[in-house]
């Protein structure tokens, strides 16, 4: 054999073994990439414990304390999502400056202090002060989170992948009515919500172990340090046939032409990211999601359950709210951001122009509102609770997403705060009735949205969805993005 077809024979051999490998070496990159985003997304499952756990200990902290309805509400119900609220709306400084897995440790640090401290103070002012660290920790999360699994994850799974975040809100909630309910069946006496609060320093400790073991995220690392070498290095562990200089250069370019922009972020340029990220978060709140998560057992009782029933009934809404959101997740990327929210709509709407209906009527005690409850629950784990987090992280460009998604936590937050601190004295003021056909009005406004406004992000690189939403007019991304789907 000549020596030219010699190499000839061994560049065959070569090519046919690397494409061998190649399906093995996919596996292990996905592998990687999964690991990853479920540990990044155990902020969330900190997110959603924390979130919940107080339900237990609100009427016991209330009566404790002898707080009136306003205090009630300021001081112990609220004070965690004022706190979120600030968080969200920093969050973007640490997570640009010090990086998103330096950030993600500091989440960690924060829950931490906040679960001991809670569980030990023994006045509501040192109370409320804990429960704002651990706010400031959730707000930063919901940042930081969805910002670092968007930029590590692959177009065709990034919707669910950074929808693992809200999987890990949901169990979080769910752990932690279960918690809960376990823990006011076995400690007896007047310190059993010590107990409930308290718990949530062992999965923060876990949390913050764990985080040290992930990569910083390559767009991080190009567009905020300029480490390229670093940068190339966990873009080959993420896609390790990528050809990683193309893919620099691509990052670098949509860079370049934001920064030839000179636009501010409140600006006509992403005017369209802004409204959309406003928008959804604005409705995710006004669906009345929060005052279900943080009231469960008192909206129970006032549907004239007994406390223990209302407790047991709130992990079932836990448990439903988990089922749906993996179903969410399975879905997001085939069916698309959009049409999820559509289905949801629907259900929301239906669930609660019934629950509203049934106060109005009476017709409280039996098994109607419970189920009307996890109809409502299902409905949003399968539409804005799957797609929420996702969907701001993918709208904004590299250049702002850690700001973009400050942005829409921020109103996210503001909201639920708001709808936290009022809810003692609405619910002290109001029956269920007009407080559920409330909601309902709001998710019949949602439904407009998704129909006229919304855009299908699902399938597209970030950066063709920051060629096609940035400076945008409404009337052409549509067209636009559904191009950039077909050409992926």
């Amino acid at each position: 054999m000549s020596q030219g077809s010699r190499r000839a024979s061994e560049s065959i051999h070569l090519t046919t073994q690397q494409h061998q490998l190649t399906p093995h070496r996919r596996r292990d990159a996905m592998s990687r990439i999964v690991q990853w985003s479920i540990t990044v997304a155990l902020a969330g499952f900190l997110f959603g414990f924390d979130t919940a756990v107080i339900s237990g200990a609100d009427k016991p902290i209330q009566t404790l304390w002898g707080l009136s309805d306003l205090q009630h509400g300021l001081l112990i119900m609220s004070m965690a999502l004022w706190g979120t609220v600030l968080g969200a709306i920093t969050g973007n400084w640490p997570t640009d400056r010090l990086g998103r897995r330096a950030t993600l440790l500091l989440i960690g640090v924060l829950y931490l202090v906040s679960a001991v401290g809670s569980a030990v103070v023994s006045d509501p002012v040192l109370f409320a002060f804990f429960r704002l660290i651990g706010g400031i920790g959730v707000g930063i999360s919901s940042v930081a989170a969805p910002t670092y699994i968007s930029e590590i994850a692959p177009a065709r799974q990034r919707g669910f992948l950074v929808a693992m975040y809200q999987f890990n809100i949901v169990f979080g909630i769910l752990m932690a009515f279960v918690s809960n309910y376990v823990i006011s069946s076995v400690v007896t006496g007047d310190d059993a919500w010590r107990w409930m609060l308290g718990v949530e320093a062992v999965p923060a400790l876990l949390y913050t172990l764990m985080i040290t073991r992930v990569p910083r995220s390559p767009r991080w690392l190009i567009l905020k340090r300029g480490d390229v070498e670093e940068a190339s290095r966990v873009l080959r562990m993420i896609e390790p046939d990528a050809d990683t200089e193309a893919e620099i250069a691509r990052i670098r370019a949509a860079e370049n032409e934001e920064q030839s922009a000179h636009a501010r972020f409140f600006s006509m340029r992403y005017r369209l990211p802004i409204l959309l990220a406003f928008l959804i978060a604005f409705f995710n709140q006004l669906s009345g999601i929060n005052f279900i998560i943080y009231y469960a057992p008192r909206v129970l009782e006032a549907a004239e359950l007994g406390s223990q029933a209302a407790l047991l009934s709130s992990a079932g809404i836990g448990l439903v709210n988990l089922v749906f959101t993996m179903l969410g997740m399975s879905l997001i990327d085939r069916f698309g951001r959009r049409t999820l929210l559509f289905i949801g709509s629907a259900g929301y709407l239906v669930s609660l122009v019934l629950i509203s209906r049934a106060f109005f009527a009476d017709a409280l005690g039996g098994i109607e509102v419970p189920l009307l409850l996890g109809l409502f629950i299902a409905a949003h784990a399968i539409s804005q609770g799957a797609v929420i987090w996702v969907f701001i992280a993918e709208v904004f460009p590299n250049h702002v997403r850690a700001r973009g998604q400050s942005f829409g936590a921020s109103i996210h937050w503001i909201f639920a705060a708001l709808i936290t601190l009022l809810m003692p004295w609405v619910l002290s003021t109001f029956s269920g009735g007009p407080v559920f056909a409330f909601f309902a009005v709001m998710m019949l406004l949602q439904l407009v949205f998704v129909m006229v406004l919304m855009p299908e992000t699902r399938n597209v690189s970030l950066e063709d969805l920051q060629k096609h939403l940035v400076g945008e007019s409404v009337g052409m991304r549509r067209v636009h993005l559904s191009k950039a789907r077909a050409k992926a």
